[in-house]
């Protein structure tokens, strides 16, 4: 199974899209589970149901880092270098996606939205591009590793 398709399972076995996408990459950063579910809690809904940055996109960045990041943060070589990885990433992202934004992508009016999450049900799944987004960000992700 591609890591694509574990994004997207985890994401309807009821993963937010920044858990969903972290966690295809588990074998690889190794942190537990819990721990991964924990850190990237926040994340969903574009931050906390914020609609602002999408969470799957955060979700491959986050992954991206704990791969891939600088571990000396006074190394500016090594953190432009990686800015500019994830400024590839974003640019492919958004290439799929059309916004990094959650509320572009969900088509919504609102810029931020009550914190009690969506029901997960049929109509959630079939209304979002969510399924979509997690797939394509652990794809694009899994290409450059």
């Amino acid at each position: 199974m591609t890591r694509a398709e574990q994004a997207e399972q985890h994401f309807e076995a009821g993963c937010n899209c920044c858990q969903a996408v972290f966690l295809a990459f588990q074998d690889l950063h190794q942190l537990p589970e819990d721990v991964s579910l924990k850190l990237t809690s926040g994340m969903g809904g574009g931050i906390a149901r914020l609609r602002e940055v999408c969470g799957a996109f955060t979700g491959m960045v986050l992954a991206a880092g704990i791969l891939k990041g600088p571990e000396n943060p006074n190394q500016a070589e090594q953190k432009a270098e990686h800015y500019a990885f994830i400024q590839s990433l974003a640019k492919e992202f958004e290439a799929f996606s059309g916004s990094l934004l959650c509320r572009d992508l969900l088509k919504l009016q609102e810029t931020h939205s009550i914190p009690i999450p969506d029901n997960r049900d049929a109509q959630y799944y079939q209304e979002r591009p969510c399924a979509a987004l997690v797939y394509q960000a652990a794809a694009i992700l899994e290409q450059h590793l």
